[in-house]
């Protein structure tokens, strides 16, 4: 207030700007705040990251690694420090990898953007500075990147080892890395070679053995168990599959009302209506042909009762109940056919066939497994094992993430080289063309280069190895023209990192940095905080 008041007696005629005090005490405590979230995930990247143990409120446990679902599961109440949660999701979306590493450069770039706020340079000036150095950063990653033919399976397993490799069960990625080429290559579509959906990709975990009797099941799995009343049929060859969305059950009314039945023979005649109403349905079923049967789970009543499984069971028609409503759409692709919703709908061309439709025993549980499907849809399924429920959603993860590695590289079919590598490439190549720049510009650009060797320094740091002596090796190796030397974890030394097969999808790159970037600007232009009740 005093500060407006001081500046009243000045002549109107130009505007003064007076007290910059809070502003710049606006932008500290944002980029404080964010480079809190970053350093919190820090310590988990790479192969010799950390890993974190997530307590819910609800008592779930979580143990991982992967920055996305770390920052996902924590409750954070700054505006600023939200947007790196948001950038760790946009990073998991783009690419479904690098979600730590795009929150350590995010970080870093703070850093380096609070010394240059301290040094008096204006954030506009900082802000457009940092959008053309990470255009010149995409321009040099993709000058380094190798081309990768699609049909080149090796390479893709190679890719999607380094992504399993920094993972909990990085031990088990000679099995999940081919299983996710594998996966995804047979979801491909060859009219949209550059589209992949994940969804064609079912995930099914069961609890019981270990990760590595994780298997890929051409065809379906309902981890649930085939219907045993009335003694059913339990394994079904030559199936011809129906997927049902209506009851095989009495109908109701649709308004809440009690019926008293006072007369024993009106009671036998409700009961004989029900039967009737039950075998018409099943005879219009069996008239099909159909011997299997996909039940939708019901909300308004039950969708079968032990009357209509009775029946069903003595027509030796097999039956799945309770599939949910979001598995029919992956179902009806998979056995290419299609969902009946009214028993007056029910025809033969409706069905899908497959050879076999069995119940299989797997740990203490047991599974619906359906293979040797006709015309199958492009669709995959994955089951996996683990010997706790810890294991088993960690593995869900870690696939998740070979699954997106892969994804990239069917999008954008370029490889580039890991293990700090290409950060320090642009490091070297960035520093040397903020020198040409005039003015403020090259000192904001000479900041964003330096900031892009936290990679390599946490790499360093978080395998135990003299982070100092191993970047400066680093960068010498870089400065000679061997721009695929990266630091070898488990050697502990500097190599080439290619032929260490240590390689990930350009895209990952690329995408980690524009979207730091971005974020890292929008922090910078803030400068103020409104709360509205």
């Amino acid at each position: 207030m005093a500060a407006v008041t001081a500046a009243q007696p000045r002549s109107s005629k130009t505007e003064s700007y007076v007290d910059n005090k809070r502003k710049e005490d606006i932008r500290q405590a944002n980029i404080k705040a964010a480079r809190a979230v970053a350093d919190a995930v820090r310590t988990s990247l790479g192969p010799k990251g950390m890993d974190k143990m997530i307590s819910t409120a609800n008592g779930e446990v979580i143990i991982t690694n992967d920055g996305a679902t770390i920052l996902n599961k924590m409750e954070v109440l700054q505006p600023a420090a939200k947007m790196l949660v948001d950038l760790s999701k946009s990073q998991d979306s783009a690419a479904g990898d690098g979600t730590t590493t795009v929150v350590v450069i995010a970080g870093a770039l703070l850093k380096q953007c609070l010394l240059l706020l301290t040094n008096g340079i204006h954030p506009t000036v900082i802000s457009d500075s940092l959008h053309k150095a990470s255009t010149k950063a995409v321009d040099v990653l993709t000058a380094m990147a190798v081309p990768l033919e699609i049909s080149d399976r090796e390479s893709l397993i190679k890719s999607a080892s380094t992504s399993l490799n920094s993972k909990v069960v990085s031990q088990y990625s000679t099995l999940l890395a081919p299983l996710a080429v594998d996966s995804v290559l047979s979801v491909v579509d060859p009219a949209k070679p550059d589209m992949v959906d994940l969804r064609d990709i079912k995930i099914v975990k069961k609890l019981g053995g270990t990760v590595d009797d994780t298997e890929l099941v051409k065809g379906l799995v309902f981890d649930k168990k085939a219907s045993h009343a009335a003694g059913g049929p339990t394994r079904m060859e030559n199936a011809k599959i129906a997927v049902i969305q209506f009851q095989i059950s009495p109908p109701k009314t649709d308004i809440e009302q009690s019926i008293v039945v006072s007369d024993y023979t009106q009671m036998d005649r409700i009961l004989k209506e029900e039967r009737n109403y039950i075998l018409g349905m099943i005879k219009k079923i069996k008239a099909t042909v159909c011997n299997v049967l996909l039940i939708q789970k019901s909300i308004l009543r039950d969708a079968v009762t032990d009357l209509s499984l009775h029946y069903l069971a003595k027509a030796k028609i097999m039956v799945i109940k309770d599939v949910e409503r979001e598995d029919i759409e992956f179902i009806t692709k998979t056995l290419n056919c299609l969902p009946i919703a009214n028993i007056e709908h029910f025809r033969a061309e409706k069905l899908g066939h497959a050879d076999l439709v069995e119940e299989v025993s797997l740990g203490d549980g047991k599974i619906v497994k359906v293979t040797g499907i006709k015309d199958m849809g492009r669709t995959t399924t994955v089951l996996i094992r683990g010997s706790n429920q810890l294991v088993i959603d960690e593995a869900e993860r870690s696939l998740h993430d070979a699954l997106c590695v892969v994804r990239c590289l069917v999008s954008k079919r370029f490889l580039i080289a890991g293990g700090g590598a290409p950060e320090i490439e642009l490091s070297r190549q960035l520093g040397a063309w903020s020198k040409v720049l005039h003015g403020m510009e090259g000192y904001c650009v000479r900041s964003f280069a330096e900031a892009l060797e936290v990679i390599p320094y946490t790499l360093a740091e978080n395998a135990g190895l003299n982070r100092i002596a191993i970047v400066t090796e680093l960068r010498n190796r870089h400065a000679q023209g061997e721009i695929n030397a990266g630091i070898n974890v488990r050697k502990g030394q500097i190599t080439n990192i290619l032929e260490e097969n240590v390689v990930q999808p350009l895209l990952v790159s690329t995408s980690a940095i524009t979207l730091a970037t971005e974020c890292v600007r929008m922090i910078l232009k803030i400068d103020d905080i409104v709360n509205v009740r």
